[in-house]
């Protein structure tokens, strides 16, 4: 069982930054590839970022390559998501999820092994 906490949401104006963290507990943090999702309301829960094992690979929607940056720190067991230039469409919960099985470039829900509680970000135009 892995247990995974979501923080660093908040309210920013377009423009700005913000730096989610997603802290992992349970198990070996190392053995799995770790992604980040959004939901907005009403909407599917999307794709944003996923990053490999060792954190040497990742992959990102085509919505937020080139603004969003995801890295881990394995001694830390903490996966985050640097977000920048923000836009008022970038407005959701974001989770962050772990895929214990297969491929490490995992890019649907049902992927994911396990899933954090969500954080809100708000971006106001």
């Amino acid at each position: 069982q892995v247990q995974l906490v979501e923080s660093g949401g908040g309210l920013v104006q377009a423009g700005g930054s913000l730096r989610l963290s997603c802290a992992a507990s349970g198990r070996t943090f190392s053995s799995f590839a770790m992604g980040w999702f959004r939901q907005a309301p009403g909407k599917e829960r999307d794709f944003v970022a996923v990053i490999n094992w060792s954190g040497d690979s990742t992959y990102y929607a085509d919505s937020v390559k080139g603004r969003f940056t995801i890295s881990r720190d394995n001694a830390k067991n903490t996966v985050y998501l640097q977000m920048n230039s923000l836009k008022p469409e970038d407005t959701a919960v974001y989770y962050c999820a772990a895929a214990s099985r297969g491929s490490w470039r995992r890019t649907v829900p049902y992927e994911y092994d396990y899933w954090g509680q969500g954080t809100q970000v708000t971006v106001s135009s």
